[in-house]
């Protein structure tokens, strides 16, 4: 049974899918006016993991993220780029989705854009207006959060707290300083018109029109970063509640930051590390391992030290995988056989995958794993079954962690010369071992 922090009731819960076998999941995805830095990887990179594992239970999952294409660092972009909006929106939606598959994500079901929803934003902020939930003032809409006594569950505040917590707002034509903006008019970059006025909507309610656009009606799973948990998923829940009576998902889901020297890693601060760039020099195995070494919900603090202790742990790993790989591609080809020791191994990554989705653990049997494996290729006497089974775990433990390693099957040719060599290592003929080798080498044969 796969356990879920819920950040909505503040404890760990059972999940119980809506619809039986199925999973829901819908993560906020970037604004796009910029590249993105490894902070904003790390819901990436965990909710992938988190869709890989409920896919290799066997649920049918459909995985929703959506892309914010309307925003006012948009319009500043395109002014700064002086090319339009659509471009910038272009060339950075281009740029997410290479980073994301160099990064070896799945790919998700569907990517909503925002101006892709006009009509519907407009129609879902007509229904709240219609129930009161929200107000017009010269062109402007807001909703109105004194109509939802529960707003601030998710953020565990209350209204009262809120107003006393706030800065005075010089919009006075607001009910409450807290109200948030669901319509704005504006003249200044692209604009839509409305029963309103001629503008664009605000950030929070473009998430709440997707989900029901895709799924219609409550979904399992909301994830993003715990940066978004107020205001904008407390918003979400607001409007929700007030035009469908439920507060769009069971499970809300929040991922820790990345911290740089212990310090917010903010673009408009400047102290970021690029995701493409840092891709440029390692590989994106090493950088998974190092993001899901951490437990999701806590911050993570971002040092080169950590990064090199990965990128040795991916290569120990890796060594282990490839030679149980090539061993077993020189051996006659047999069915597997799991024996208790290979039972407990995969039960273990299992139970920690379904403990709030423990990545930390799950690598922990993933090492496991790597001393099985050497121990299987020391014995005298191979147990092909065994070996297989333990390299067909190996492979389900990488996929789920997404640290698929790709490894090039050896041609017949190539075959014969590694038996050759090994052959010959074992007759002491090290003179013919230390030639075979040469030529190995000299193919580019990874042993």
């Amino acid at each position: 049974m796969v356990k879920i922090y819920n950040s909505l009731t503040k404890t760990i819960e059972e999940f119980h899918p809506i619809k039986e076998n199925e999973v829901m999941i819908y993560v906020c995805g970037p604004t796009v006016y910029n590249y993105i830095h490894i902070g904003n990887t790390r819901p990436v990179i965990f909710f992938d993991t988190v869709v890989r594992f409920f896919k290799y239970l066997g649920f049918k999952v459909t995985y929703v993220s959506n892309y914010t294409d309307i925003d006012d660092k948009i319009i500043n972009r395109a002014k700064e780029e002086h090319i339009t909006e659509e471009q910038v929106t272009e060339k950075y939606i281009l740029a997410f989705e290479k980073t994301c598959e160099r990064l070896n994500c799945l790919r998700l079901d569907f990517n909503p854009r925002v101006t892709e929803n006009m009509s519907g934003i407009i129609d879902f902020i007509q229904l709240l207006v219609s129930k009161d939930g929200a107000y017009e003032v010269d062109g402007d809409v807001y909703f109105d959060v004194a109509k939802d006594p529960d707003y601030g569950i998710l953020s565990g505040q209350s209204i009262e707290n809120m107003l006393n917590g706030v800065r005075i707002d010089p919009n006075l034509r607001k009910r409450n300083p807290i109200d948030f903006n669901l319509w704005k008019e504006t003249a200044e970059g692209k604009n839509w018109p409305s029963p309103w006025s001629q503008g664009r909507p605000g950030w929070h309610t473009e998430c709440v029109v997707m989900i029901n656009s895709i799924f219609h009606g409550k979904i399992d799973i909301h994830g993003g970063g715990s940066d978004l948990k107020f205001p904008h998923h407390e918003n979400e829940i607001a409007q929700s509640v007030c035009a469908n009576g439920h507060k769009l998902a069971n499970y809300w889901m929040h991922n820790g930051r990345i911290d740089m020297e212990g310090e917010k890693m903010s673009k408009s601060l400047g102290n970021v590390v690029w995701a493409h760039e840092l891709l440029d020099r390692i590989d994106y195995q090493t950088f998974r391992l190092m993001v899901l070494n951490v437990p999701y919900r806590q911050p993570m603090n971002y040092k080169e030290e950590l990064l090199e202790q990965a990128k040795k742990d991916s290569e120990k790993i890796y060594r282990s995988y490839l030679t149980i790989f090539r061993q077993l591609e020189l051996s006659e080809k047999t069915k597997p056989a799991e024996d208790e020791e290979i039972k407990t191994l995969r039960a273990g990554f299992v139970d920690a995958m379904s403990d709030d989705f423990n990545t930390a653990n799950a690598i922990t049997s993933v090492f496991q794993m790597t001393k099985l494996a050497n121990s299987l290729l020391r014995e005298k006497e191979q147990n092909l079954p065994r070996m297989t089974a333990a390299l067909n775990l190996f492979g389900d433990m990488l996929w789920v962690l997404g640290m698929n390693f790709e490894i090039k099957p050896l041609s017949e040719t190539d075959v014969s010369l590694v038996k050759k060599w090994h052959e010959a290592r074992k007759n002491k003929d090290f003179q013919l071992a230390d030639e075979l080798r040469q030529q190995i080498n000299a193919k580019g044969i990874i042993l």
